[in-house]
């Protein structure tokens, strides 16, 4: 049996106080850039064969508001807001790919209640696979036909996905919260997003960042045809209001009026359930 092993974290970051969202979402991008790559750095050097003799970990970073009236500046929104006094947080991911709405979100809280919000590092710890904008096993490539060197196996040393805590408890109004615990500043935490943002490469094959604002289903492959032979005319005649297009695999076509070409490379396969993006600045459509 292997002993428990003491645990090895990065240096802690004081949580601090902010009444500009800007800042607010720097120090959020701060955090998680230093934990995931706190991660892949320890990941890489597991994978080299290195033996850990500590278990690594890192956390999300958290955003905590705490209010003591129910009164708030702007009750004609459906966000933006808490719905009673006490503690609020939740967990973040990808600041980056969230900026935008977190700082509006972010903003809201403080214009609404008066009250500075909180940033800091949570005690939820980032899976290792979730340090990696894709599958681990896509870029980091372990030696010796997928298998690691190292005698401890991987969640000896990381933290992996727990299935059975990213539900989806909030959303359904299950959720058991312990005694003295926040409240829940979101419906999804962090880990809970980062497997469906993984999810949707491996179904779509498409990055998350490519996602807009408007997004199509359909079933109806001739609508999908039209549409990604309607995006191709735009990229070649370059069209104002559109940058690029983007297909299966990251295929992405650039606007000729912004040097044209394309980059990426065709799957071999077609993805489960394929995504097309018009990549727009402000109004934005992806079936």
């Amino acid at each position: 049996m292997n002993p428990a092993l003491s645990v090895l974290t990065p240096q802690r970051i004081a949580t601090e106080a902010f009444t500009d969202a800007t800042t607010a979402v720097a120090r959020l991008e701060e955090i998680y850039e230093r934990n995931t790559r706190f991660l892949r750095d320890h990941f890489t050097t597991y994978v080299n064969g290195k033996l850990l003799s500590v278990r690594v970990r890192a956390t999300y970073p958290f955003v905590r508001i705490t209010t003591s009236t129910h009164a708030r500046l702007d009750s004609h929104l459906s966000y933006g807001f808490v719905a009673g006094p006490g503690v609020h947080e939740t967990t973040v991911t990808r600041p980056d790919l969230f900026r935008a709405y977190l700082k509006e979100q972010i903003r809201l809280l403080i214009e609404n209640h008066c009250v500075p919000v909180e940033i800091g590092e949570s005690s939820e710890p980032i899976p290792v696979h979730f340090a990696y904008r894709r599958d681990i096993n896509i870029e980091a490539v372990l030696p010796g036909g997928g298998k690691s060197p190292v005698d401890r196996p991987l969640r000896d040393v990381f933290d992996t996905p727990d299935l059975a805590a990213m539900d989806d408890a909030i959303a359904n109004g299950t959720l058991q919260r312990l005694p003295d615990a926040p409240e829940p500043l979101a419906l999804f935490r962090a880990a809970r997003v980062d497997y469906s943002l993984h999810r949707l490469y491996h179904y779509t094959g498409t990055d998350p960042e490519y996602f807009q604002n408007f997004v199509i289903f359909t079933n109806y492959q001739f609508y999908v045809d039209a549409f990604a032979r309607l995006c191709h005319e735009y990229m070649a005649s370059g069209h104002p209001d559109s940058d690029a297009f983007v297909e299966p695999g990251n295929v992405i076509t650039h606007n000729a009026r912004l040097g044209g070409g394309t980059t990426g490379g065709v799957p071999e396969r077609m993805p489960q359930m394929p995504a097309f993006h018009l990549i727009e600045p402000g109004y934005r459509v992806s079936p």
